[in-house]
């Protein structure tokens, strides 16, 4: 019996979304939920796996958790066809996570460039948690079988990890599984990942060779989701570039990567390619460009920051959508874990 084809993923409630979260990943989901089943979440258990300097403490997890509810449904995300939920209220994903932790192997782990690089040189003062956040991502994955992840550059590796996972498990416990009449010895899909857009990965407005960051000391570094139609304005024209007109092919955008930014940011918004943005603005002066980039960015962003002061001036209702969707959510996790506990050998309530 095939996998019934369902679409999941999650953002951090870490603080001050920007316009790569919303590139990189929200304008995907909301695009996704017209064409696939869809569950997002808000991964508050993956948000304190770093120190408390970066995810800010209770107060700030739980304000940061719903102005990531309010940033998907602001973008367009309808809580009620779709699933959107905070991971913490489904204890499925922890306890998943555990039998994952038992299938995958320590040197898998090992490779996790991603782990390297945001534990630094001090890696023995690193939280086993932020060692271990791909299996947690494997589990909120696979806790809903899952068959697509929409995901950034950065995140293809956790993937990559998830399908291994997911194929161990397979055939680790492969007779249990057929003993259970699932799918042919297959009881986890292998996730595909959906990697969609001319603006996957956006740059730093400051340095065009550095990720757009919210850690980054400079504001005019980022267009946050919160900023009004001024400020995304001001930021646009104070972005860096180079003194070069626009190219008129792609080829030009090489080893220029603000242009190649600016362009890819004006080609995402308006959902074109960098090809058909540099065919009507290629030899052209940057200060032009600018402005018409600042009124797009202005149209397609500052209703967003409207709706969201709106919604998260009402907990209670962000609340309330979390609530329901971690009910919706349960539902689909309590049963893969009875199948998975089963599957396993563990005894249980029956």
């Amino acid at each position: 019996m095939p996998f019934v084809e369902r679409v999941f993923s999650g953002v951090q409630p870490t603080g001050n979304l920007h316009l790569g979260n919303y590139l990189g990943a929200i304008v995907n989901f909301v695009k996704m939920q017209e064409t696939h089943n869809c569950i997002y979440c808000v991964v508050d258990m993956h948000a304190i796996t770093q120190g408390l300097d970066v995810w800010g403490g209770p107060v700030e997890l739980a304000r940061n958790t719903r102005e990531v509810t309010a940033a998907f449904i602001a973008a367009g995300i309808d809580p009620k066809k779709h699933i959107v939920f905070n991971q913490s209220q489904v204890s499925g994903h922890a306890e998943l996570a555990w039998i994952f932790n038992c299938v995958a192997r320590m040197g898998w782990l090992g490779r996790m460039t991603q782990f390297k690089e945001k534990a630094g040189k001090d890696r023995e003062n690193a939280s086993v948690g932020l060692f271990d956040y791909p299996v947690l991502m494997a589990a909120d994955i696979l806790l809903y079988r899952a068959t697509h992840v929409p995901v950034g550059e950065d995140q293809k590796q956790h993937l990559e990890l998830s399908r291994d996972i997911a194929q161990k498990f397979n055939n680790d416990f492969g007779d249990s599984i057929r003993a259970q009449g699932t799918n042919d010895g297959l009881f986890f899909p292998l996730p595909e990942p959906f990697i969609t857009g001319p603006a996957t990965r956006v740059m730093s407005l400051r340095d065009g060779t550095k990720k757009m960051s919210k850690s980054d000391a400079s504001d005019n570094s980022r267009i946050n989701l919160t900023d009004d139609a001024d400020t995304i304005a001001q930021k646009i024209r104070k972005a860096k570039t180079d003194p070069e007109p626009l190219p008129s092919e792609e080829k030009g955008l090489e080893a220029r990567p603000e242009a190649d930014n600016l362009v890819g940011i004006f080609a995402a918004l308006s959902d074109r390619s960098k090809a058909d943005v540099l065919r009507e603005f290629g030899g052209g002066q940057f200060s032009s460009f600018k402005n018409a980039l600042a009124e797009l960015c202005v149209s397609k962003l500052a209703p967003i920051a409207g709706e969201m002061k709106r919604l998260v001036a009402d907990p209670g209702h962000i609340d309330a959508i979390l609530n329901d969707g971690s009910d919706r959510a349960r539902a689909i996790a309590e049963e893969t874990m009875k199948l998975s506990k089963d599957i396993v050998g563990f005894i249980r309530r029956r």
